[in-house]
């Protein structure tokens, strides 16, 4: 049996693989997956692939992009969600804030830097025609961390995914003041440089595994009842959801590569922009 670390954000996107390890998908391949959640998100597992800490992650476009440019050794393997992420931004409950504008000199939590919440600010100050270089960050680490800087006010906003911080918009937590979505498809599937270069036919396996469920999931009876209950989402909102994303089995486009550099590039969050085959992993070999 061979095992493999992956990584991920505790969402609902990721219910796949949680349904091919439980129902052994994987063993039936001699593959021992070892998943484990990640809740402070891409930039923690970033660094996860950097020490060698995981052989894969399920991870965000733009968050991996950034980090291979800065030389970690890790290749994109495929696309995972071919729709955009909705960023829901945040403020709190008590918050004076009332739409996006009031934001322009405002604080931004984050969950650390290199991060979707941290790449996102950027990209919602650009599409406001903000100046990025006076955007302000406070570090809080999770959702968890979040709630407490908004409820203190030892931050103004913080960006999250709109379904998954929905409960607690419900719940008067948090007020919503808009969504930004990715402008590309916004997780990928990426691994090591090390475990690519060695373990190509368990790789082969893992992709037929999970690519198959992946394929099939919208079509599982009662899936939003699942998700809805495993998740502790309303089934609405979870339905809202399922209509707005799609998985996807297919490589990930150079084209969307160059739109993610040309985005961070611009309020120099990358230094260099690199050509597709240096971020993409090859399987002609």
């Amino acid at each position: 049996m061979k095992k493999v670390k992956i990584v991920g954000v505790p969402e609902h996107f990721n219910l796949p693989w949680h349904m091919a390890i439980e129902e052994g998908a994987f063993e039936e391949r001699g593959i021992d997956l070892q998943w484990k959640d990640i809740p402070e998100g891409t930039g923690k597992m970033c660094q996860m692939l950097m020490d060698n800490e995981t052989d894969l992650a399920i991870i965000l476009t733009e968050g991996i992009v950034k980090s291979i440019t800065e030389g970690n050794p890790v290749k994109i393997i495929q696309e995972y969600i071919a729709t955009p992420l909705q960023w829901g931004i945040h403020v709190g409950a008590k918050s004076n804030f009332k739409s996006i504008p009031d934001l322009e000199n405002a604080t931004a939590a984050i969950s650390r830097f290199g991060s979707g919440s941290h790449l996102m600010a950027y990209v919602n100050a650009q599409n406001q025609g903000w100046n990025t270089e006076h955007l302000e960050f406070k570090v809080i680490n999770n959702l968890k961390g979040a709630v407490e800087a908004l409820t203190k006010g030892e931050a103004d906003y913080f960006m999250w995914e709109h379904f998954t911080t929905k409960p607690l918009v419900d719940k008067g937590v948090f007020r919503r003041l808009d969504d930004c979505p990715t402008p590309w498809p916004c997780f990928v599937i990426a691994g090591t440089d090390s475990f690519l270069a060695e373990h190509k036919g368990i790789l082969d396996h893992i992709l037929e595994v999970i690519n198959g469920y992946t394929s099939e999931f919208k079509q599982i009876p009662s899936i939003d009842r699942t998700l809805a209950n495993r998740y502790g989402q309303r089934l609405v909102d979870i339905q809202e959801w399922l209509s707005l994303t799609r998985w996807s089995q297919e490589r990930l486009d150079p084209q969307i590569l160059n739109l993610v550099q040309e985005t961070l590039l611009d309020p120099a969050l990358i230094k260099k922009k690199l050509n597709p085959e240096e971020i993409l992993a090859s399987f002609d070999k």
